[in-house]
């Protein structure tokens, strides 16, 4: 039973109201239980003495959320998460458990469709690997632009590239002939133990990889700076640069170290680019994404819905799955537009 339903609100929108209040804190805020049961409570409480409802005490759930999070929940906690309350450990967690799962749909797709043996040659393993990888290798980009590794994220990005395209040459040249035959629940059974690895391993230890160490070295610390505005709060590269060229002046005329003058990179880098104008970058970036991911996910369905057939399951899931993609990308284009003609007016 969660928070919101223990308190026993009278009114169903006023519950409503409060449950939309707990999950934002809880995803995007990463609120602790106590602090999330304390809010809510003085929310019922304000209700019950006043007969109104929440939302005309405290205003849209969302925004009272957000407001919470500011007021209650400390800069340091606030600044180890990105836009999604998410650490980089975290964000890198997620990502391999989302593409263990999608083996496990693969796999049981391809058992109900093809049966219980698969047949394995050169082309198909080249092929398998480097999807596998460069999936591997976007998720690792993901973890470093969110910890602001911006050098880093770039290496992984080529990797992936260079890991999908020496896929694909491989998979266009080498034999396809059987090599050996393999029971298909094996790919379910991988994305599984891919998806318990990725939840298993501790976050706080991929956190401590992307963290570069900066006590003492200034330049390192600034340097750290610039990339947590570009990759964690979606900063232009030119604004981040100008941000950091001033606060070097300033280190230059006090001669004070970096972390003395101001303090933890991540806190100082959140308060540079809070604003109205952070969230329109994040949801500008999220929307790239989705784009990117959209091109993608099509393109890889295209061939599979080209070898499918009409009866089969795989083809109305691959069908169902990239209309769904497109759909979804086509109506956030659409919001965005509709956002940006109302701000011009």
């Amino acid at each position: 039973m969660t928070t919101t339903n223990k308190l026993g609100w009278t009114r169903e929108e006023d519950e409503t109201w409060a449950a939309v209040v707990e999950l934002r804190l809880t995803l995007d805020q990463q609120a602790s239980a106590d602090l999330i049961h304390q809010v809510l409570a003085e929310a019922h409480d304000a209700v019950t003495e006043t007969g109104r409802t929440p939302h005309d005490l405290f205003g849209d759930p969302v925004a009272y959320a957000r407001s919470v999070a500011a007021e209650r929940i400390g800069e340091e906690d606030r600044a180890r998460v990105d836009a999604q309350g998410l650490t980089p450990g975290e964000r890198l967690t997620a990502s391999l458990a989302t593409l263990g799962l999608a083996g496990v749909v693969v796999g049981v797709l391809r058992w109900i469709d093809g049966g219980l043996w698969a047949d394995a040659g050169w082309s198909s393993i080249a092929a398998f690997t480097a999807v596998v990888l460069t999936a591997v290798l976007t998720s690792a980009v993901l973890a470093a632009r969110a910890a602001g590794r911006i050098t880093g994220s770039w290496l992984f990005a080529s990797a992936a590239l260079v890991t999908l395209g020496g896929g694909a040459t491989a998979a266009a040249f080498l034999p396809d002939e059987p090599l050996f035959t393999f029971p298909v629940p094996a790919l379910a059974v991988a994305g599984v133990a891919l998806s318990a690895a990725a939840v298993a391993f501790p976050d706080a230890t991929v956190d401590r990889w992307f963290t570069p160490g900066l006590r003492g070295d200034d330049e390192r610390w600034l340097s750290h700076v610039e990339g947590l505005l570009r990759g964690r709060h979606a900063m232009p590269a030119a604004q981040a640069r100008a941000h950091v060229r001033e606060a070097r002046q300033h280190l230059a005329a006090s001669g004070d170290r970096a972390e003395e003058a101001f303090g933890s990179a991540e806190v100082y880098a959140m308060r540079l680019a809070e604003g109205p104008r952070r969230e329109r970058r994040l949801a500008r970036r999220k929307l790239y994404g989705v784009t990117a991911l959209t091109v993608l996910v099509v393109s890889l369905f295209t061939d599979e819905l080209r070898d499918a057939d009409l009866s089969s399951p795989r083809f109305w899931f691959y069908a169902g799955a990239a209309a769904y993609w497109v759909w979804h990308t086509a109506r956030a284009w659409i919001k965005e537009s509709a956002s940006r003609g109302r701000s011009a007016s």
